[in-house]
C-alpha cells in the first residue's frame, strides 16, 4: 500500500526521543511518472520528480531556516536494493536535520510550509516513508 501523506495524529504522538536533542528524518522516496496536483490546478506539467527536487526541495530550503536550523544532511539517487523486497524500489534517499522534536512537528504543521511546500511533496510521491531518528 502506497503511503503519500503525513498524519498528523503520528506526527504529535512520537514517542522516545530525547527531549532537547536533534532529530534526523529518514525519507524513503518513490516518485510519481508525472505530478498530480489535480484538476484545477495551475502548474505546469511535470514529472514527479521535477516537483519534488525543482519546487518542492526549493520551498522546503526557503522555509527551513525559520525553525531553528532545520537543514538537509543528504539527499542522494536511490539505486538497486540489496535487502529487501524484490518489488520494492526508492528513486530518492533524503535525510533532513530538526534542532528537536517540537521544531520538527511546528515546521510540518506550519502554514507557510502547509501552503508552499506540501502541496508539491504530495504531488510528486507515489510512495514515501519517513522515519523519526536521533543519535546514539
Amino acid at each position: 500500500m502506497p503511503y503519500t501523506h503525513l498524519d498528523p495524529r503520528r506526527l504529535h504522538a512520537i514517542d522516545g526521543v530525547p527531549t532537547g536533542e536533534p532529530v534526523t528524518m529518514l525519507n524513503l522516496v518513490r516518485f510519481r511518472e508525472q505530478a498530480d496536483y489535480g484538476p484545477d490546478s495551475s502548474h505546469e506539467p511535470c514529472s514527479g520528480r521535477t516537483a519534488y527536487l525543482e519546487r518542492y526541495v526549493p520551498a522546503f530550503r526557503a522555509i527551513a531556516p525559520t525553525f531553528g536550523g532545520a537543514s538537509p544532511v543528504y539527499l542522494g539517487d536511490a539505486h538497486d536494493l540489496l535487502v529487501g523486497p524484490d518489488d520494492e524500489r526508492w528513486d530518492l534517499v533524503a535525510l533532513m536535520r530538526y534542532p528537536d522534536l517540537p521544531s520538527l512537528q511546528a515546521f510540518l504543521d506550519d502554514e507557510r510550509y502547509l501552503r508552499e511546500a506540501a502541496p508539491h511533496r504530495v504531488a510528486a510521491l507515489a510512495d514515501w516513508r519517513f522515519q523519526v531518528t536521533s543519535a546514539r
